[in-house]
């Protein structure tokens, strides 16, 4: 199939000549957008689009979708698809009052997802990552980052790794990597950290750049996990590799992780539940990208990050779902919509665009995904006809998506 229009589209979804810059402040509120439309696209490429008003372009095959609504696809910013096993008793332990730090302490938590995952061939580690990735596909994501962080060892890490780098081959969406070996010391190196974070920057770090496995050097900067000074250690040990930083901030405290991640001149701070005037004046001074992670939040009871002051000051604020067996099993990006308005504050508009546009920033896919957009990839979903746009937020247990194209091409939602 060479060329594919699609006509009467009811209202198509963040048309936008440019995407030069990460929005915010009353950008952010800006959501473009087309009635009555035609979306032509030339194999994985979005060719043109425009009112059915005008002259109406041809094409190889026509799709009249009656109304329908169009959507680029979701750009998830941050995601931990590839892991062994789930973790429902941890879920349980929860119920019955137990803190992270406590399940951290009985075995739970990162170190048992590690523990598993060591036991785990890749083949396995494989297959149930197809699964997931298949899944948030089906909800309409289109780039996805995915780390790595459950090995704590040289060769799990390393598994990890090629894992999602098989992932990236096989599948038509964007997929970015992190190395995440700085998630938590593990067990063998309790007493010694220094020495565990010697093996992340002189092994780890030189023979995932050197493979090509990564395009992030992450690490866990909160309480009881690594401190400021140890992260922009790590931090820089990426960089002198070509991994550009991202950094998990302030989920459990302010703890200084923004001030790190502003210091190594990181693409985003991740998390943000815990924040001050002074982190927020200091990401206002810098390129670094707020993203905020709702759903964890809401699965693990803690306070939500203050999305709607965020974007009153200003910051190009993200939303990701930060998907992974302990604190967030679940990518569905319209949930997390539905958090950052009910739970933020934040406007429909303001939600979608961090989450398409800001979101592709954070994954550095702003020149293709995010948007509809001349030249940009043709990844986009489409739902039956709503009155408005606060209908996808706002019904936030109802699956309005009934057709995924992911290059152009119809992708089959198994």
């Amino acid at each position: 199939m060479a060329t594919l229009l699609l006509t009467n589209i009811g209202k198509l979804i963040q048309t936008r000549q440019t995407t030069e810059n990460p929005l915010s402040g009353e950008d952010l509120k800006s959501l473009p957008s087309l009635d009555n439309a035609w979306l032509l696209i030339d194999q994985d490429t979005i060719e043109d689009f425009g009112s059915m008003s005008t002259e109406v372009p041809r094409a190889d095959e026509v799709l009249d979708v009656n109304g329908d609504w169009v959507f680029p696809g979701f750009c998830d910013s941050h995601t931990h698809i590839v892991f062994a096993e789930s973790r429902e008793k941890e879920f349980v332990m929860r119920l019955q009052g137990k803190s992270y730090e406590e399940i951290a302490a009985e075995g739970g938590g990162i170190l048992n997802s590690a523990r598993k995952l060591r036991e785990t061939s890749e083949d396995d580690l494989y297959m149930s990552a197809m699964g997931r990735l298949e899944e948030v596909i089906g909800y309409g994501t289109a780039a996805i980052e995915i780390k790595s962080g459950y090995g704590l060892t040289f060769d799990s890490e390393v598994k990890m790794l090629r894992v999602i780098k098989r992932l990236k081959d096989t599948y038509p969406v964007s997929v970015k990597a992190t190395f995440l070996g700085a998630h938590a010391i593990p067990t063998a190196y309790k007493d010694n950290r220094q020495d565990y974070i010697k093996l992340i920057c002189d092994e780890m770090i030189p023979y995932v750049a050197g493979e090509g496995l990564a395009d992030y050097c992450d690490v866990f900067c909160d309480r009881g996990f690594f401190t400021p000074q140890e992260t922009e250690f790590i931090l820089e040990a990426g960089w002198k590799h070509g991994l550009k930083p991202k950094i998990h901030a302030n989920e459990l405290g302010i703890t200084g992780g923004v001030q790190a991640g502003v210091a190594q001149n990181a693409i985003s701070v991740d998390h943000l539940e815990a924040m001050s005037q002074v982190e927020i004046d200091l990401l206002k001074g810098s390129k670094t990208l707020p993203t905020l992670l709702p759903s964890t939040s809401f699965f693990l009871g803690l306070p939500y990050a203050q999305g709607r002051k965020m974007a009153d000051e200003g910051l190009p604020i993200v939303l990701a779902s930060d998907y992974n067996p302990g604190s967030t099993p679940s990518g569905k990006m319209s949930f997390v919509l539905s958090l950052a308005c009910l739970k933020m504050k934040l406007l429909p508009e303001e939600a979608f665009n961090a989450a398409t546009i800001n979101g592709a920033f954070a994954m550095e896919v702003e020149n293709e995904y995010g948007s509809i957009t001349k030249g940009k990839r043709a990844s986009i979903y489409l739902t039956k006809p709503m009155n408005d746009l606060a209908f996808v937020p706002y019904a936030f247990g109802s699956d309005l998506i009934h057709t995924i194209i992911i290059d152009g091409e119809v992708w089959d939602r198994k």
